[in-house]
């Protein structure tokens, strides 16, 4: 589920950047396949998992991440960002801490409120969405770097998992499915988006569609079948027909993102990014 959360997140932008480029059709299969990501392959693995509970219980849980990052991961990030000298990291770890802070508190507002009857449901902060586009790193540290890649690996999974719990509110809590939906938004199109700029995450199209195909076959060539072998070994039929499903659509996207860039290398005059 982490890797496909992770996945979502990381086509998100790679669709940005190419719509940047004008590469439309690039834009669409990215995002095309950062939905199906989302909302077919972490879906399905959580329906399998019994993922989302009660909206109780997924708040109580929520709650528990959001202090643990506010109070533990981030301050030790920041703290380790000074100590190399990557102040800019520093910064943003610190003020990702106190949004994870605000988050943690109004989860508990909300949580009183539906289980009171007394009180209300935040409607939780407004992403403002952070432009990501293709650059190289701006920290120094390795072990800053490997922080950002950490962070976000969280912040991507934040999204997914707030996004399924709001799916799953909607209809007995919809001011709690809001809430969630502005946290997802902020995890991804905030957190997740400023720890890329500052990690060089995002490349130019035509790499960020080499680093897909190589993660996609390795998913459907390895890592998948080899879930869905220990699943039948299991006699756990229901996962090993899901993680050949899903095997079957990482070849699929694989196949796909080589084709766009073949055509990319065979359509795109010669020193041009825009085309």
């Amino acid at each position: 589920m982490h890797g496909e959360a992770m996945a979502h997140a990381s086509y998100h932008f790679y669709a940005e950047q190419a719509g940047y480029e004008h590469l439309d059709k690039v834009r669409r299969l990215f995002g095309e396949a950062a939905q199906t990501e989302l909302h077919d392959h972490f879906t399905k693995e959580a329906q399998l998992i019994g993922f989302v509970h009660d909206d109780a219980a997924n708040l109580r849980e929520s709650i528990a991440g959001e202090r643990e990052e506010a109070t533990r991961m981030y301050p030790r990030f920041a703290r380790e960002a000074r100590e190399d000298k990557d102040y800019n990291a520093a910064r943003l770890f610190s003020e990702i801490a106190r949004d994870e802070a605000r988050h943690a508190r109004a989860f508990t507002k909300a949580l009183y409120a539906i289980t009171h009857h007394r009180g209300h449901v935040p409607t939780g902060q407004m992403a403002e969405p952070v432009k990501v586009v293709a650059g190289k790193p701006k920290v120094r540290s390795k072990r800053t770097l490997r922080n950002l890649e950490t962070a976000m690996r969280g912040e991507a999974f934040a999204n997914a998992k707030y996004t399924l719990y709001a799916e799953h509110a909607k209809s007995r809590n919809p001011k709690v499915a809001e809430l969630f939906r502005r946290a997802a938004a902020v995890e991804l199109t905030e957190h997740f988006a400023e720890e890329a700029v500052l990690a060089g995450f995002v490349h130019d199209t035509a790499d960020n569609l080499r680093r897909s195909i190589a993660g996609e076959t390795y998913e459907a060539t390895k890592m998948y079948p080899g879930f869905a072998r220990t699943a039948r070994d299991e006699g756990n039929s229901k996962a090993a027909a899901l993680f050949t499903e899903i095997a079957g659509d990482e070849a699929a996207h694989a196949r796909a993102f080589t084709k766009a860039l073949e055509h990319l290398h065979h359509h795109r005059p010669a020193g041009r990014t825009d085309s």
